[in-house]
C-alpha cells in the first residue's frame, strides 16, 4: 500500500486525475436575451440540479449533462424569481468528460440571506429549476436546517428525502455522509433490491473512477433526491462509504489486497465526490480537505468536520485484545492503547483548526457537523461484545439483584419475587455472574469512543471558553440524543444524531421484531447508558432543526416504510427536544412529548 502525506496526495491528484473545474462568476450578465439554438446531437439533464456550500455572498450551482459529444456548450442563469423574469447572473461554460460532464458554477457577489432560482440550458433543452439561498450576514433571528445520513440505494426508496423536500423555508440541508455505498449488487442491505428494481450499478463493488462516477449517477437518478437538491443548498461531508467501509487514513476494513492500491482508490473516490457534489474546494487542486466553516450571521457557527479520511488513526478492535481460547478481554492492554494521548480522529492540522475556530467565533451557537457519535456510549461488556442481548442482560441483572437481596435476608421481598427467584436460580451460573460483573466498555470503537483523549481535549476547550456546543452525528443508522460531559462529569454540550435515510440499524442487527419491541429496547438503552437521553433503533428518518437565539429545537421525523412506492409520516414515533441557551451553564436538552 502506498502511503502519501496530505501534500503528496494533493500533488498526485493535480498531476493525475486533475481537479474539478469550477467556473466562477462575480458579476456576469445581468440579462440573457439570446434565443436558444438546437444542438446537432441529443442532450439531457438526467440528474437534476443542485446548489451547495453557500456563504453570505456566494453559492455553488451544479448540474450534469448527458450527451454523445466530447464537449457541450451550456448556459446557466440565476434569477430573483421562479419565472426568471429578473435574471441577475448568467454565463456560458462547457461540459466535458474531464469532469464526467458535471458542471459547477461558483456565483459570487450575491446578497446575503437571499433566495435565488437557477437553471441550465444546452441548446433548446432546459434543466429543472433549483432554489438556492445565501447565508445571512447579520441580524438573523432564526435558521432552519434538515439533517441526513446514510442513504443506501438498494436498501429501499428515498422517501425520507421526498418528505424533507416538502418543508418550506429550509436555509440549508446538512448531509453527514454515506451519501452513496460502495458494495456490489449482492452486498450490504440489498435483500430487497431486485424486487424494488434498485440493484447497484455497476454490479460489482466500486473501485475505479469510472465505477464511482457510475454509482453517483445511479443515486442522482433518484427523483426524491433530485427534488431535495432542488429545494435547498446542501452542506455535505463524506463518511466512509463514499470510499469504502470503515475507512481510516491509510486503509479500510473493506479494502483487500487484491483490490489494488488503497490510495489510488481513495483518490478516485474523492475526485468523483467533488465532481458530483455541490461542494467548493478549500484550495485549488485540493480534493482531500473537506473541513470548513459556515457562518449564519452571529446566530450559528457551523463547523463541518472530516472524522474519516484526512487524519483518522486505524480503529481498534476488541478481537485484537481477546484471547482466542478463553475469550477473555485483555482489559489492561486494551485500555492502554485506547487512552493514548496522541490517538487522533481528526489529525493535528484539523484539530488545531477546529480549536481555533471555536475560540474565535462569537456566534451564539457552536454547531459541529460530523459523522460519528461523540457521546459516550458505554454498554455492559456482555452486551457490547454480543454475549448477551439487552433484554437478557436486563432480566439476568434483575434476577441477580434479587438473589443478592435474598442472601442478605431482605424482609421486603414479596412471595412472588421469592417464587420467581427459586424458579430461575439455576440461570445464575458462575459464567453468567462473571458476564454481569464485567465493566462497561464502548460499544462502537469506530466512533469518538475509540478516540477518547482527543474528544476530551475538544470538550475541555469548549468548556474553558464557555461556548454553547451542539454536535450533529450520523453513521449509526439510528437516532440518539446525548448529553456531552467531560470525564469528570462537567456538562459541556449536547449531541443530536439522525437516523438513516434507508440503511438498516439496530432493528436488523439485534433482531427487533416491531416498533413495540423497539420501544422496550430504546427504554432499556436510555437506562443502561449514562448521558443518553433518547434513542430510536427502528425507524428511518431525518432531523429538522429550528434555531433561534434562545432555543435549538430538534424534531426527529420518521416514515413508516422504505419498501413501498409511498410512505407516510409516523407522528406517534416523532420525538422533539429543545436545547436552551442559558448564559450561566452548558446546553442541556429537554425531551418533549
Amino acid at each position: 500500500m502506498t502511503k502519501l502525506t496530505r501534500r503528496d496526495f494533493i500533488k498526485a491528484s493535480a498531476a493525475g486525475f486533475g481537479s474539478v473545474v469550477i467556473s466562477s462568476s462575480l458579476l456576469g450578465c445581468s440579462s440573457d436575451t439570446r434565443e436558444p439554438e438546437p444542438l446537432p446531437y441529443r442532450v439531457q439533464f438526467l440528474h437534476g440540479v443542485a446548489s451547495g456550500d453557500p456563504t453570505a455572498d456566494a453559492v455553488i450551482l451544479w448540474t450534469r449533462l448527458s450527451a454523445d459529444a466530447a464537449t457541450v456548450p451550456v448556459q446557466w442563469q440565476l434569477a430573483e424569481d421562479k419565472n426568471f423574469n429578473r435574471v441577475i447572473r448568467s454565463g456560458d461554460t462547457t461540459a466535458s468528460g474531464f469532469s464526467d460532464y458535471t458542471i459547477k458554477i461558483d456565483v459570487r457577489d450575491l446578497n446575503a440571506g437571499t433566495e435565488y432560482y437557477y437553471r441550465f440550458r444546452a441548446g433548446t433543452v432546459t434543466s429543472a429549476t433549483g432554489r438556492a439561498k445565501t447565508l445571512p450576514a447579520a441580524g438573523v433571528s432564526a435558521v432552519k436546517l434538515a439533517v441526513f445520513s446514510c442513504s443506501n440505494y438498494p436498501a429501499g426508496y428515498f422517501h425520507v428525502y421526498a418528505k424533507a423536500a416538502e418543508i418550506t423555508g429550509l436555509d440549508a440541508v446538512i448531509h453527514l455522509g454515506d451519501y452513496i455505498y460502495e458494495y456490489g449488487e449482492n452486498g450490504y442491505a440489498s435483500e430487497n433490491a431486485a424486487a424494488l428494481n434498485r440493484q447497484s450499478l455497476p454490479a460489482t463493488e466500486i473501485l475505479s473512477l469510472a465505477d464511482y462516477r457510475a454509482r453517483y449517477a445511479q443515486y442522482r437518478s433518484d427523483v426524491a433526491l433530485q427534488r431535495l437538491h432542488a429545494t435547498a443548498p446542501f452542506i455535505a461531508v463524506w463518511d466512509d462509504h463514499e470510499i469504502t467501509n470503515d475507512t481510516w487514513r491509510d486503509g479500510a476494513e473493506n479494502h483487500q489486497s487484491d483490490e489494488g492500491d488503497f490510495t489510488a482508490r481513495k483518490q478516485a473516490a474523492l475526485k468523483a465526490y467533488f465532481e458530483w457534489m455541490p461542494i467548493r474546494p478549500v484550495a485549488a487542486n485540493d480534493e482531500l480537505t473537506i473541513y470548513r466553516q459556515f457562518e449564519f450571521g452571529d446566530l450559528v457557527n457551523l463547523l463541518m468536520l472530516d472524522t474519516r479520511v484526512i487524519g483518522r488513526d486505524q480503529q481498534l478492535s476488541y478481537a485484537s485484545y481477546t484471547d482466542p481460547v478463553s475469550g477473555q478481554l485483555d482489559s489492561a492492554r486494551f485500555t492502554a492503547d485506547l487512552m493514548q494521548a496522541n490517538r487522533t480522529l481528526l489529525g493535528n492540522e484539523q484539530l488545531q483548526w477546529l480549536l481555533d475556530k471555536l475560540q474565535q467565533s462569537d456566534a451564539r451557537w457552536q454547531l459541529l457537523g460530523q459523522q460519528v457519535l461523540m457521546g459516550r456510549m458505554l454498554l455492559p461488556a456482555a452486551i457490547a461484545t454480543q454475549q448477551l442481548s439487552i433484554s437478557d442482560f436486563a432480566e439476568l441483572a434483575a434476577l441477580a439483584q434479587l438473589a443478592v437481596r435474598a442472601q442478605g435476608g431482605d424482609p421486603t421481598l414479596t412471595t412472588e419475587q421469592l417464587a420467581y427467584l427459586q424458579a430461575n436460580q439455576a440461570r445464575l451460573t458462575p459464567e453468567v455472574i462473571a458476564l454481569l460483573q464485567l465493566p462497561p466498555i464502548p460499544y462502537n470503537l469506530d466512533a469518538w469512543d475509540g478516540y477518547p483523549a482527543e474528544r476530551e481535549r475538544i470538550l475541555s476547550q469548549v468548556s474553558s471558553v464557555g461556548k454553547k456546543l451542539v454536535v450533529l452525528a450520523g453513521d449509526t443508522h439510528n437516532a440518539w440524543a446525548n448529553h456531552l460531559d467531560l470525564a469528570n462529569g462537567t456538562p459541556v454540550g449536547v449531541e443530536l444524531a439522525t437516523s438513516s435515510v434507508t440503511s438498516p440499524g439496530l432493528e436488523q442487527y439485534i433482531g427487533i421484531a416491531d416498533r413495540a419491541a423497539a420501544a422496550a429496547t430504546e427504554a432499556g438503552l436510555v437506562q443502561l447508558v449514562p448521558g443518553l437521553q433518547y434513542s430510536n433503533v427502528y425507524d428511518r428518518g431525518f432531523m429538522l432543526l429550528n434555531i433561534t437565539r434562545d432555543t435549538m429545537h430538534c424534531d426527529w421525523i420518521y416514515i413508516d416504510n422504505i419498501l413501498s412506492d409511498t410512505a407516510a409520516l409516523l407522528p406517534d414515533r416523532q420525538q422533539s427536544a429543545s436545547v436552551n441557551w442559558l448564559s450561566d451553564s452548558a446546553p442541556r436538552l429537554t425531551l418533549q412529548a
